[in-house]
């Protein structure tokens, strides 16, 4: 059985499928709004319905369209395949979803140059199209189970727990079955040199050396060679059962809701030989154990070359580099943007001015991968990163988007 350790799933349970989006399109998805669901999970829709059905028939649009009305994007966000070593889309990837006759219905995520808001693309696609040809290795249209309302309740069965091999062999039976491919050996990958040949008279796997010559055998999808995420959680106690997507866990058996979160307490400061205190106070981040007058007192002698109260200092800290800074980082590779700001909002609140520093740069640098790939969707780019990035004092609201240059931008000194 193919390993998840190297990619670090409780960051990506955290930060790529956060339970604010759960939450969100569960909500749109169970009012039947799968357009709205897709939108809170980040998933761009690249396809239109009447012009299916005009290029492939009613009856292949309509299977499309329940593929979409039962899609669960926040679920298959979470079973899409991850990279190392931050657990990141695999970039530039391609991968069938579902196939109605000779149409795809394909999942894609951008080119590693332009993955900035980790988004996810769906679209069709059918022998003779121009653009990226769907993975033969990384596919789910054998696994709705992954991202299909109408199939999770097959995930425990399908991913239960034995021999390596066991599963296999179930597998390309599966695959076999699918692709109409009777007896045909089937390559299982479990690393990147490391392949094996499963044959269909249940002989045990052999580890398989393509050279000098390499057969045209089918591969064994990479979902069917691996442990679900969730239960590697579960065994290793990183999450709780209240913490799994809803389908999932009704899935493996489980009921209960998420905790709330905990409120932020104060940050306590040695100043003056005393421990004050440190609050957001009307939305500002204050040393709230000395007075207006003090502060401002305080302050003008910096201005003058003096030395500031360590309070000072720890809110100064604080904007520039915070001690959550790490988690705000991640946020922004995982593309929860709104997240990132919200954590800002929550460490340093909403009229807080961003000094230069650690802080400022990411953000800065997370406008201007936002930008690349605003150049990227408009297909500005072609299939190449541009040659020189947006500058920065021409970007306002599109990179970085509205919200951002309004409550960001406009507060950069």
């Amino acid at each position: 059985m193919v390993g998840l350790h190297h990619i670090p799933w409780p960051l990506v349970r955290r930060f790529a499928v956060p339970p604010t989006m759960i939450t969100t399109a569960t909500a749109r998805r169970a009012a039947g709004d799968w357009a709205g669901a897709c939108t809170a999970a980040r998933v761009d829709v690249d396809l239109d319905l009447r012009t299916a059905v005009r290029r492939h028939g009613a009856g292949i649009a309509r299977l499309i369209r329940a593929d979409l009305h039962h899609l669960v994007p926040d679920l298959l966000r979470w079973h899409l395949p991850r990279v190392a070593p931050d657990g990141l889309l695999r970039p530039g990837l391609t991968l069938t979803l579902a196939r109605h006759e000779h149409v795809h219905l394909v999942a894609r995520t951008a080119p590693a140059w332009a993955d900035a808001g980790q988004r996810i693309s769906l679209a069709l696609w059918s022998p003779g199209d121009d653009g990226r040809h769907p993975d033969r290795r990384f596919r789910l249209d054998l696994h709705r189970c992954l991202w299909d309302a109408r199939h999770t309740a097959t995930l425990a069965a399908r991913f239960r727990d034995g021999p390596p091999a066991d599963q296999w062999a179930r597998e390309a039976r599966i695959l076999r079955s699918a692709d109409g491919l009777a007896d045909e050996p089937v390559i299982v990958r479990t690393g990147a040199r490391r392949l094996w040949l499963l044959t269909a008279d249940g002989a045990p796997p052999r580890r398989w050396d393509p050279r000098p010559r390499r057969p045209d055998h089918p591969v064994l999808p990479d979902a069917s060679t691996r442990i679900l995420p969730d239960l590697v959680l579960l065994r290793e106690t990183a999450i709780t059962p209240a913490m799994l997507h809803p389908l999932v866990a009704a899935a493996l058996g489980f009921t209960g809701s998420p905790p709330p979160p905990e409120p932020p307490g104060d940050r306590l400061v040695e100043c003056g030989g005393a421990r004050h205190r440190i609050r957001l106070v009307d939305g500002v981040l204050t040393p709230i154990d000395h007075s207006a007058a003090e502060l401002r007192r305080e302050e003008m002698l910096v201005t003058l070359g003096g030395p500031p109260l360590p309070c000072l200092r720890a809110v100064d800290a604080a904007i520039r580099r915070p001690e959550s800074l790490d988690d705000i980082r991640a946020r922004l590779d995982h593309g929860d943007l709104g997240g990132a700001l919200d954590a800002v909002d929550a460490l340093l609140g909403p009229d807080a001015v961003l000094r230069d520093g650690a802080l400022r740069d990411e953000l800065e640098s997370a406008a201007e991968r936002q930008a690349t790939f605003a150049l990227y969707r408009a297909g500005l780019t072609g299939h190449a990163p541009p040659k020189t990035l947006p500058d920065r004092r021409t970007r306002p609201g599109r990179g970085f988007e509205r919200r951002t240059a309004a409550r960001r931008t406009a507060n950069l000194p």
